[in-house]
């Protein structure tokens, strides 16, 4: 598991509050704190440091954050916060801006400067739900008076980069138990090349990305694109290529490099394959036929799918939904 795991019910009631407040203090920008539900608060936050990248997966009652100029003058980590809201309502005021989010939104915080994050309800009881993400801004390759645009902004993540990266957050959120300390520093690079290029991208300075981060993203940005798109009978190394604008070289270069060897072609197989595995074990599923389990993932040759399985798991798509059947009560 990365990361450490704070939940409120695990505290007595008088206590929570003035513990999840010392614990923001000690793992974000200093802010005053104040809630209406302090007397019965709740919250659960997990913290997954990645290297010099800081992930939080974050819900409580509503809140508000105050970060005044005397906080800032007192205490400056030097910070940039991006939180992807998922649930709940937000309001900011900063950099002379004021926003309103809601689920799906990204927003952009810098610790150098004053802000009043606050719930739009403060007074209702449903809780606001988040990942945020903290990282030195020395860590951006970009200006940061060019940055400064984007603060108290609501920034787009539902399609593109900014959808990408929030599925990787999302991913995180719901992959954390399984992964160890030696993924961390890798997993903070991806978040903050990810980070980089939908900044770069909204400011119009891709041209400022390292080649390397550009790699990077690319190849985060192809295998989304496989995912989505594994019931494509059409989908191949030359159909991805297009679709993204560049070379078929360029796309198995990059590839070999960002997914530990694997080639395009076999990241679509094998992804096909699992997904009609975990189809032909499913109960729910046991009246399909083979061949339409194996034409919805982009396979509607029915022979070469059978080799295909037999080479994958050592029986035929046929015994294994056999095996499976009679392994369950």
């Amino acid at each position: 598991m990365i990361g450490t795991v704070f939940r409120s019910e695990d505290i007595p009631a008088e206590d929570r509050f003035d513990l999840w407040r010392d614990l923001l203090a000690r793992t974000r920008s200093p802010s005053d704190i104040s809630s209406v539900h302090a007397g019965d608060f709740w919250a659960e936050h997990r913290l997954m440091e990645l290297g010099p990248v800081t992930v939080g997966s974050t819900s409580f009652l509503p809140t508000r954050y105050r970060r005044g100029p005397r906080r800032v003058r007192q205490s400056d980590p030097e910070l940039y916060h991006l939180t992807l809201l998922l649930d709940g309502g937000l309001a900011l005021d900063h950099a002379d801006r004021t926003g309103t989010f809601g689920p799906r939104d990204l927003h952009l915080a810098d610790s150098s400067r004053p802000y009043d994050l606050r719930a739009r309800d403060e007074d209702g009881r449903d809780p606001v739900r988040g990942v945020a993400v903290d990282f030195p801004k020395v860590l951006l390759p970009l200006p940061p008076d060019r940055v400064r645009e984007l603060l108290g902004r609501g920034l787009p993540a539902r399609d593109g980069i900014g959808a990408l990266l929030a599925d990787f957050l999302t991913g995180l959120e719901r992959q954390a138990d399984t992964l160890g300390p030696a993924d961390a520093p890798r997993l903070g690079t991806v978040v903050l090349d990810l980070v980089t290029a939908l900044f770069a991208q909204l400011l119009e300075a891709r041209s400022a990305l390292e080649p390397e981060s550009r790699a990077r993203v690319t190849a985060e940005q192809v295998q989304a694109f496989i995912r989505r798109n594994l019931h494509d009978p059409e989908l191949t190394p030359r159909t991805i290529a297009a679709a993204h604008y560049i070379s078929l070289s360029y796309l198995h270069r990059v590839f070999q490099q960002h997914a530990r060897g694997e080639t395009v072609a076999a990241r679509i197989r094998a992804q096909r394959l699992d997904s009609a595995r975990r189809d032909l074990a499913d109960p729910a599923q046991s009246a399909v036929p083979i061949h339409t389990i194996a034409a919805r993932w982009g396979m509607p040759r029915a022979s070469d799918f059978t080799r295909a399985f037999r080479t994958a798991y050592g029986v035929s798509p046929r015994e294994y939904r056999a095996e499976a059947s009679a392994g369950r009560p």
